[in-house]
């Protein structure tokens, strides 16, 4: 489970981030939607450890991330919205990189980076260098390192960006089956359809704050909306209006 609880963070004179509370619960995928500048990236970077918040509080199983950085950071698998990986390592080098980093070794590391493989369709890429590849290329590769120690919890900052329909479709299915493994996954995204497709939980989020929470009936009741693209566009207008 994932928690934040009166997460602010500051940048100079911009409020990114103004106290936003929301959990994120086992067994189910949390979508977190907001417009551009919303606080959306930087509440994802404080609950994977990247940023420390000014206030507030961001718990992964319990745990919480400022006070023990490596206990939270073994409970979780991120996918930040660049996919950062070693231009100089092949794809199967960048994920066995991680592996290790996570305490996988030999024979273990070794199945989990071919079931990956197998999955992520990573085979014609598998030992070609990060640097030539296309944003696709680079956003497979990067979830299979954010899954290769099997974590708990899944952080995904935008995780379909720059995929082709047949490789979103496959990415679906795998964050679904996570689901009912019982993972608990966090994912932001633009794509209502995704939202509409995988979200059991929605949180909207504008001006970095939480202007709405709850399951995708929810959130077209509170608007009075058929859609979730009309529910989003009624709900952050209005905080907008204020």
């Amino acid at each position: 489970m994932i928690r934040a609880q009166g997460l602010s963070k500051s940048f100079g004179k911009v409020h990114a981030v103004d106290n936003i509370s929301f959990d994120a619960e086992d067994g189910k995928i949390t979508a977190l939607l907001g417009p551009n500048g919303a606080g959306k990236s930087t509440t994802l970077r404080m609950l994977y450890t990247v940023l420390k918040p000014d206030a507030g509080l961001a718990l992964i199983d319990g745990v919480d991330n400022q006070a023990d950085l490596q206990a939270a950071r073994r409970k979780i698998g991120v996918l930040p919205h660049s996919a950062g990986l070693y231009p100089h390592l092949t794809a199967l080098e960048n994920i066995r990189y991680y592996g290790r980093l996570s305490g996988l070794e030999n024979a273990e590391l070794e199945r989990r980076v071919t079931e990956l493989s197998a999955v992520l369709d990573l085979g014609p890429i598998a030992n070609r260098h990060a640097k030539g590849f296309s944003q696709g290329e680079r956003t497979r590769v990067a979830l299979a390192r954010a899954l290769v120690h099997q974590p708990k919890n899944l952080l995904l900052d935008e995780p379909t960006n720059g995929l082709d329909v047949m490789a979103t479709r496959s990415l679906r299915k795998l964050l679904l089956q996570l689901r009912d493994q019982g993972h608990c996954i966090l994912l932001s995204s633009h794509i209502m359809q995704e939202v509409a497709a995988l979200a059991d939980q929605i949180v909207i989020i504008a001006h970095g704050r939480v202007v709405a929470d709850g399951t995708p009936e929810q959130i077209l009741a509170r608007a009075g909306a058929d859609d979730l693209e009309s529910a989003f566009v009624d709900l952050v207008g209005a905080e907008e209006a204020r």
